[in-house]
């Protein structure tokens, strides 16, 4: 007798419809530019830089060039008192292309895949003439910081520690018409504390809505409250991966602690799994559904079980949640049901209490 009065008392009190049209999916954020300690040869040291480094202190960048070279800097190679002997520019290439787990991120760029790479074919000039260059980089799979030796032919090879810089974490995006809001917070991959977070807004194409998107000029923040601002950029959809949205950001200074510009260019890669209405394309480029037609929830008690009818829309899925007080909010989910007849019953077991139970329809 008590298990049937809880049941009954529980359809008595389900909660009405809660809409849930804001989504959460993950985003992955790296900077095109890896950041080089000075490195050193028998005494003597090099200092990479996008700054000349004979008038503006040195900022470790070896910076995005996506021309004959993937990369280029400036570099400053130091006598032992780190007095400037030669000057000059050097471009080489990054192993970048190398995607040996196929999951669409460069090895380079990814903390979590190893390096051994050697490039040759690079090349530099200085203030006392030119010639080849090469790097030969090694980073452990799981660490943010690498080793690259780099070789400047009649110059001597330097070693370098040398750091990618890759951000993680949550994007809250609330779906439209004709545009997409969302938050980020990103955390950098090795150094937690050190973290972007900020709005995102993007308006997506007239004539291919569902897979360009155009990011809007915004402003970020870091862990040290500092602003970084961005300008507009092209978002595409990636066809190999349906689920994935990838662009660049451009922040017009990338790192504020530098005494210039610098660490500008940046991908932000999105990977959304929401897919409401379960049409192949992800719910932050897709139409957003009309509001849900609210349930009508009727609780029967069968021989050994509950059976919960509810009308609803065919072809929604409906989550079914569960709760012991209507004073907490520690729902659980019991089911996630896609409906497919109107009404539809589904069995649940007896409660052993008082139990409550709700019907959300994202």
């Amino acid at each position: 007798m008590r298990k049937c009065f809880a049941a009954v008392f529980a359809i008595l009190c389900v909660l009405p419809l809660l809409s849930c049209s804001a989504q959460t999916t993950q985003a992955r954020f790296f900077c095109w530019s890896v950041r080089f300690q000075r490195g050193f040869d028998q005494g003597f040291s090099l200092e990479l830089s996008t700054f000349d480094p004979l008038t503006t202190s040195p900022n470790g960048e070896l910076g995005a060039l996506f021309s004959t070279y993937s990369h280029w800097s400036y570099f400053a190679l130091n006598n032992t008192n780190g007095t400037p002997l030669v000057v000059g520019t050097l471009n080489l290439n990054v192993p970048f292309n190398v995607d040996a787990n196929g999951n669409g991120f460069s090895d380079f760029f990814e903390v979590a895949r190893p390096v051994s790479s050697t490039m040759t074919g690079g090349t530099f000039s200085s203030n006392i003439g030119g010639g080849s260059a090469s790097a030969m980089w090694s980073r452990a799979a799981g660490s943010k910081n690498g080793t690259c030796v780099l070789t400047l032919q009649t110059l001597g090879s330097f070693a370098h520690t040398f750091e990618i810089a890759e951000y993680t974490g949550n994007l809250a995006y609330l779906p439209g018409s004709n545009t997409v809001s969302g938050t980020v917070s990103l955390s950098q991959t090795g150094n937690p504390g050190n973290h972007f977070f900020g709005p995102l807004s993007f308006v997506k194409s007239s004539t291919n809505r569902f897979n360009l998107l155009q990011l809007q000029a915004g402003v970020w923040t870091n862990a040290l409250s500092q602003t970084l601002a961005f300008s507009t950029n092209a978002f595409y959809r990636d066809s190999t991966w349906p689920t994935n949205y990838y662009g660049y950001v451009e922040f017009n200074n990338g790192d504020p602690n530098t005494s210039g510009l610098s660490y500008r260019l940046w991908t932000l890669s999105i990977d959304d799994l929401n897919d409401a209405d379960h049409d192949g394309i992800p719910d932050f480029s897709d139409d957003p559904l009309p509001p849900a037609r609210p349930p009508l929830l009727t609780l029967k008690l069968g021989t050994t079980n509950l059976l919960l009818i509810f009308s609803g829309e065919i072809g929604r899925s409906h989550l079914i949640q569960t709760n012991t007080s209507l004073a907490s909010t520690n729902w659980q989910l019991a089911q996630s049901v896609t409906l497919a007849t109107d009404p539809q019953t589904v069995s649940l077991p007896i409660p052993t209490g008082i139990t409550f139970w709700r019907v959300l329809v994202p």
